[in-house]
């Protein structure tokens, strides 16, 4: 017990110091995000960082008055490159948990969608028939319940392919206990797995997975199940911060307000994902 003790003390103390951070003026901002997770955000040929994330910050940003910079890196290292002082912003289609909250703030959330699954369009997962298009898991819903233990019924002795620290991860630890799970570095790569037939299906954000069906290589993939929101899959997604930087979030939250009222979060996601995705 004492070990356990002092181990939560040290990790308090790390996480302390690494949430600290000198007052700003915040002229100057660095926003991290993943740069493989299309249309959220994604890189081109060239090495640029694109799509609605890299787009949405730069909106932000101008009305912060702020020079922003927006740096790629890797889902796993996140939020401990955050809390590092690396940069000083995530917008990362991260979304809002009380996990999350535990070690973290958010500002937001700017958008929300659900998560589905997808699978080979020769699969018997693509018979399997559902009463319920959206289940909201926040909601004692009977007949969100039944879809869920029809989805599990369907999944028997098959493989899941999810991103590895997700929400989706936790929906499945959480509500598909009995399936097997195999995590990912980055939803793509499940994808890929998926063509080969090395998992039976995929599950992540709607507009992710619709990402992977529609390209090349997912031409006999499609979508199939309800798709499921809140509860364990959090409150939409926000821009991540450190604790320490209650005026950066400040400012944040008010950017995002601004470009709620405008229509700028509706505009560029329309144009991203094909639809609005805005939190009114």
């Amino acid at each position: 017990m004492k070990k356990i003790v002092a181990a939560l003390a040290l990790g308090a103390i790390v996480a302390s110091v690494g949430g600290m951070a000198e007052a700003k003026d915040w002229k100057k901002i660095r926003i991290a995000t993943e740069g493989a997770y299309a249309p959220w955000n994604a890189t081109d040929p060239s090495g640029k960082l694109v799509g609605f994330e890299p787009d949405l910050a730069m909106a932000l940003c101008k009305k912060m008055n702020a020079e922003c910079e927006i740096v790629a890196q890797d889902w796993d290292g996140m939020i401990p490159a955050l809390q590092q002082g690396k940069y000083d912003a995530i917008m990362a289609a991260m979304s809002i948990t009380d996990e999350r909250e535990k070690v973290i703030t958010f500002a937001g959330p700017y958008g929300s969608e659900p998560s589905m699954f997808g699978t080979m369009k020769s699969s018997p997962l693509t018979k399997v028939a559902f009463e319920a298009e959206r289940v909201d898991l926040s909601k004692d819903d009977p007949a969100g319940k039944a879809a869920i233990e029809k989805l599990g019924e369907a999944l028997k002795g098959k493989t899941v392919g999810v991103q590895t620290s997700t929400i989706q991860a936790n929906f499945m630890e959480k509500y598909l206990p009995k399936v097997a799970v195999r995590t990912y570095d980055k939803l793509d790569n499940a994808g890929i797995d998926l063509a080969a037939g090395r998992v039976d299906a995929i599950f992540g954000d709607r507009s992710a997975v619709s990402a992977i069906v529609k390209s090349d290589s997912g031409k006999d993939m499609t979508l199939f199940a309800p798709g499921f929101t809140r509860g364990v899959l959090g409150k939409g997604v926000g821009v991540g911060l450190r604790k320490a930087d209650a005026d950066l979030k400040e400012l944040f939250n008010k950017a995002i307000a601004e470009a709620n009222t405008d229509g700028t979060i509706t505009k560029l996601s329309t144009q991203h994902f094909g639809y609005d995705i805005s939190i009114k």
